[in-house]
């Protein structure tokens, strides 16, 4: 499956359309609304490509075959600015139509009150809309007389938002989110979203989002109170597309999100999207799981580099600009890491970026905490490998490991993981323990939601049987 990025550029919001005329003349018109050969890649040597979505970033390492090149990036949209609203208000409308003037009969002699109430009365049936207002102000002329006027209730009385209702979740943890903005030293770069991972100032985002400040950018972080501080990256894989910065000067009372636990996350639960689409931070958005262990090979569009994940797919609205924000469960709790959306290719506007279909995809965060911790640890991210090259085709029969290394290496590592499980170029490998493999990128992405040293079953055919395996996985350190 491949993804698009969120994207780098924030447009310039809307136009805001003029204050309607008073009384117009007439009704103006409403203004218009606005096949390359299979690649061969060691998929836990440097990833290779499809397409990602956010700030605009890239990844930090160059797929091993050019053959397997992702989507040119998405533009900026085009809203249309003045054509929605600006040129639309025009006259007509209920204005003219309504706001006649209507002249008020003087009571006769004789006839006292009640001839003035009755001329009111008919003054409302034959005004419409406008009677309300006479009557109104009819009746405070006379308010001597003893009428009594009834108001209505300014006020809504208590509003009271039950812990656990999206209100009250989005209270919690907004101040816990921050908009991210990273630039390299030439000045590129773009707006992204992060959450506060610990009380000594980390924050977890994507790589995507801070990639362009790894090597003497600007970064900087601001709360949703305002409050912005200066950052610096303190470890970011790429290939997990997770990177964890540390706020300068920190506050002393920063309060991390809580994280879940999304091996437990079943599909139709609901889901809470925070983030800065389009550069508006402090977005809220709602939906549910649409999917859990989706195989999604994404790129930033800048080069031939990929991450891979087995992700869980959510409905809630994303778009550029969401990127590395938390995805929470109905109680708060953290239970992905925004990352990827798919889209159309012009985004519904015509030109330009694209934006939100309903398909949005985040990293598990059993996986993103495993990752940013050894990224506050060690400064690099670790990979778990079974030491062989396969093919990145995207087919549908299983993740075949290739003839031929990448780079004149050996296709299966001598004395690596897959070769002591006795596998072999032109094994096809079906499944991992109980997960179905259907192609390399699928197969990387299950990989990676191991640690190290973690033991699995190998479903693989060879010669047109089908074989099993036991296999450890072996370790990789850094992204190179």
């Amino acid at each position: 499956m491949s993804t698009e990025n969120e994207g780098t550029a924030v447009p310039p919001a809307p136009s805001a359309p003029p204050p309607p005329a008073d009384a117009p003349a007439a009704s103006a018109p409403q203004g218009a609304h606005p096949g390359s050969a299979p690649a061969a890649a060691d998929p836990y040597g440097p990833p290779a490509a499809q397409a990602h979505p956010d700030a605009g970033a890239g990844e930090s390492s160059s797929a091993p075959d050019p053959s397997w090149p992702p989507p040119p990036p998405p533009s900026t949209p085009a809203y249309g600015g003045a054509g929605h609203g600006a040129a639309g208000q025009g006259g007509g409308g209920w204005g003219a139509g309504w706001g006649t003037t209507h002249q008020q009969p003087a009571p006769k002699n004789g006839r006292g009150r009640g001839g003035l109430v009755a001329a009111v009365l008919v003054a409302a049936l034959v005004a419409g809309g406008l009677g309300g207002g006479l009557g109104y102000t009819l009746a405070r002329e006379n308010d001597s007389g003893g009428s009594t006027t009834v108001s209505s209730s300014t006020s809504g009385g208590n509003v009271k938002r039950d812990p656990g209702t999206v209100a009250a979740v989005a209270a919690a943890a907004l101040p816990s989110t921050v908009t991210i903005e990273a630039a390299s030293s030439s000045g590129e770069g773009g707006t992204g979203t992060g959450f506060v991972f610990d009380k000594q100032g980390h924050i977890v985002t994507n790589n995507h989002v801070v990639a362009d400040a790894v090597d003497g950018g600007n970064l900087s972080a601001t709360f949703p109170d305002g409050k912005k501080y200066e950052a610096e990256v303190v470890g970011n894989a790429q290939g997990y597309d997770v990177a964890v910065i540390k706020l300068k000067n920190a506050p002393s009372d920063l309060k991390p999100l809580t994280l879940g636990n999304s091996d437990d996350v079943a599909v139709g639960d609901s889901t809470i999207a925070i983030g800065a689409p389009f550069g508006l931070s402090n977005t809220v958005t709602t939906g549910i799981i649409s999917a859990k262990n989706r195989p999604v090979a994404s790129s930033d569009g800048t080069g031939s580099k990929a991450s891979y994940m087995s992700a869980l797919q959510t409905d809630a609205s994303i778009n550029p600009g969401n990127s590395g924000g938390p995805l929470l469960d109905a109680q708060g709790n953290v239970i992905g890491i925004n990352s990827a959306i798919q889209s159309t290719s012009n985004g519904g506007f015509g030109t330009g970026q694209a934006g939100s279909i309903g398909l949005g995809f985040a990293i598990p965060i059993n996986q993103a905490k495993y990752v940013a911790q050894e990224l506050i640890r060690t400064g690099k991210p670790v990979y778990a490998k079974i030491g062989a090259s396969v093919s990145l085709e995207d087919t549908t029969n299983g993740a075949k490991i290739t003839e031929q290394g990448v780079g004149g290496t050996e296709p299966v590592d001598p004395g690596g993981p897959a070769d002591k499980a006795g596998l072999k170029p032109g094994d096809v490998i079906t499944k991992l323990d109980d997960r179905v493999i259907d192609s390399g990128p699928t197969l990387i992405g299950e990989i990676w939601t191991h640690k190290p040293g973690d033991e699995v079953t190998i479903t693989y055919e060879r010669g047109g049987k089908e074989h099993t395996t036991e296999l450890t996985l072996g370790s990789r350190v850094g992204d190179s």
